[in-house]
């Protein structure tokens, strides 16, 4: 398993980390274990969860997925074996402490809370899982900019986390769904202020969502501020399995009508171009997808997340794979004629 640098943390990340956010939903408890061992066994040491998840979001299974790492990390004695992420909710989450910010108040009971359910002592990574102000994520195109929607302000959510980090309870900090001006003002307050500097950005990328390379990604390079890839297959849409209409049982586009945003005809099109490229070069079509995002100069570590083990050993195969010039060109070529069908 390759490593990557942390930012300027000092610590060294898996290129492949195991995302969670299925635990407690479409996952039990002995299943998220047994993804855990899998994991850490074929050299994984990097975990990311949330104080949200799992996903969907419901008041009755809020903070779930952090209990069933906590109480892993507590059976398996592992917890300084592994770095560990979670994430501080943005706003829009009420049955989240009455409604979720980014305040200080707000960031020390999140903190709090996630490690009393995590059964440990500190987080190695704690993430702004989005932004407190009106700005351009979860899809969101066109830019206006409105006063009234800068709820919180960044220097106050880093003054809140630096405070974490001076109580030991968090040993770095990272951003989630930004944008550049977001990450570049956040290193210029860490210049400014003293505050911590950011060390990652989690942020959606993959074969159908590269708007981080506008951007992002030179900031990732010049500034060591690696990317955090999320949903890399696209809820599983690059796999191929819901060409064509089809909806397998318990899969997520499946059991979820909120999934939408990698559902769209041009998605659909697009991904039918991958998928039959990668079956022309004998190659599985969710492995390709994610090998392709391995190679990526400007990344940290790759999320990647399953519901069943065959998932998962299937997205561990792509760490070994190394994509030919040729299958690289035909993958260009396609995204020149459906550039971005799900930012």
């Amino acid at each position: 398993m390759q490593t990557r640098p942390l930012g300027q943390t000092g610590m060294k990340v898996s290129r492949l980390c195991l995302g969670t956010m299925t635990f407690g939903e479409q996952n039990t408890e002995s299943e998220a274990h047994e993804q855990l061992d899998r994991a850490v066994a074929f050299g994984i040491n990097f975990i990311d969860t949330a104080e949200m998840y799992p996903v969907p979001p419901t008041a009755e299974t809020q903070g779930r997925t952090e209990q069933y790492i906590g109480s892993w990390l507590k059976q398996r004695g592992v917890r300084d074996d592994v770095i560990l992420a979670t994430k501080v909710a943005g706003p829009g989450m009420a049955h989240v402490r009455g409604g979720s910010r980014l305040t200080r108040e707000h960031i020390h009971a999140a903190i709090d809370s996630s490690l009393q359910r995590l059964q440990t002592d500190y987080v190695d990574l704690y993430q702004l899982h989005w932004p407190d102000r009106g700005t351009n994520f979860f899809g969101r195109l066109g830019y206006s900019w409105n006063e009234e929607e800068d709820a919180t302000s960044l220097e106050e959510s880093l003054s809140a986390l630096k405070e974490l980090v001076d109580a030991g309870k968090v040993r770095a900090i990272g951003l989630s769904n930004e944008t550049p001006w977001g990450i570049m003002h956040s290193l210029q307050l860490a210049e400014r202020l003293g505050v911590p500097r950011v060390a990652s950005v989690q942020n959606p990328y993959s074969l159908l969502n590269r708007s981080y390379e506008v951007g992002l990604a030179e900031i990732a390079q010049r500034e060591e501020v690696g990317l955090l890839a999320y949903s890399p297959l696209a809820f599983g849409v690059l796999s191929g399995k819901y060409l064509e209409g089809a909806r397998p049982p318990k899969a997520r586009l499946t059991l979820y009508e909120r999934f939408q945003r990698y559902n769209s005809p041009l998605a659909e099109r697009a991904t039918r171009a991958y998928v039959e490229l990668a079956r022309e070069h004998g190659l599985d079509p969710a492995q390709m997808a994610l090998a392709w995002v391995n190679s990526r100069p400007f990344l940290t570590s790759n999320i990647i997340g399953a519901t069943t083990m065959e998932q998962l050993e299937s997205n561990l195969g792509s760490e070994s794979l190394v994509l030919s010039d040729e299958v690289l060109e035909a993958i260009e070529t396609i995204h020149v004629e459906t550039p971005n069908p799900s930012p």
